[in-house]
């Protein structure tokens, strides 16, 4: 019955995994448009999920749905790059972490009113919220000017995305509305093309691609590939009631996230150091410790 709940805490394992990428490339603060470019052709992977599925095309309703979650998400991508260019990506990642569930509470109350969660699963949710925001918050997070505009903004954005996804897996089987999701992404990320800067970006020997992003993409990506598949197939599962609780579960990634860091600062620090102190640690073991609640 609760099979959605294993696939997004795996999902979530990946999502860690992609993170590890995340944070070394977007250090160097790539350009938005090229970083959502690649991201955006990289859904051509799901062409390998052809000889697995009944091919065919989605109705007209399901048509227009995907059609509009392949703009919101490559909309979604661009805005969250952007944030990531003016501020600090571990801060946009907190915030992000924290205004999704709640948006994605209040976007499934209005789309399925009918579709309400039980006092516990309330409780569940604010423990997994509080959780997530605790594990994830940083020490002197500060906000700059227009920071919660674009981060709150992508945070909706990613929402309504999420909203989507299960509109569209209601239906459509989910491989079919996967692969055709992922398809249209690549066709939006193509628009980047026409614009003559995007183009400077994207395809610049000084730009964004390199030898070491190369690698770093590929690994990001493939992790973060496996975590969309994952969570996504987790939407398709979970009934619409939960939707809050699957999103407020990022907290797991938090989770799964200190420990690898934590992994890397002590045995290969060479590769990935962060800060720990007793004081961290103390808080990440509270986060941890309410999220198991």
């Amino acid at each position: 019955m609760l099979t959605w709940l294993l696939v997004i805490v795996l999902a979530y394992l990946f999502f860690s995994l992609g993170s590890l990428g995340d944070k070394l490339i977007l250090a160097g603060r790539p350009k938005p448009a090229a970083y959502t470019f690649y991201v955006g052709i990289f859904g051509l992977s799901v062409v390998f999920f052809v000889p697995f599925m009944k091919f065919g095309f989605p109705g007209k309703e399901a048509m227009f749905w995907i059609i509009l979650e392949a703009a919101v998400y490559l909309s979604a991508l661009y805005a969250m790059f952007s944030a990531i260019k003016r501020f600090e990506v571990s801060k946009v990642a907190t915030t992000m972490g924290a205004a999704m569930p709640i948006f994605v509470f209040v976007l499934t109350w209005i789309f399925w009113s009918g579709q309400t969660m039980s006092k516990s699963n309330l409780l569940a949710f604010g423990l997994l919220l509080l959780g997530g925001i605790i594990i994830s918050i940083e020490k002197n997070f500060k906000t700059a000017d227009g920071y919660l505009k674009i981060t709150l903004l992508a945070s909706f954005m990613f929402s309504v995305d999420y909203i989507l996804t299960k509109t569209i897996f209601l239906r459509e089987p989910f491989l079919l509305g996967l692969f055709w999701m992922r398809i249209f992404a690549v066709l939006f990320a193509l628009v980047f093309l026409l614009s003559k800067n995007a183009r400077k970006e994207i395809f610049s020997k000084q730009g964004f691609l390199n030898k070491k992003t190369a690698s770093l993409l590929v690994f990001t990506q493939t992790s973060g590939g496996i975590a969309n598949i994952l969570q996504a197939f987790a939407i398709s599962l979970a009934p619409i009631s939960m939707l809050p609780i699957l999103n407020s579960l990022r907290g797991v990634q938090y989770v799964f996230l200190f420990l690898i860091t934590l992994f890397f600062s002590f045995f290969l620090p060479k590769i990935l150091k962060e800060e720990i102190s007793s004081g961290i640690i103390m808080q990440k073991i509270t986060a941890i410790i309410i999220i198991a609640t």
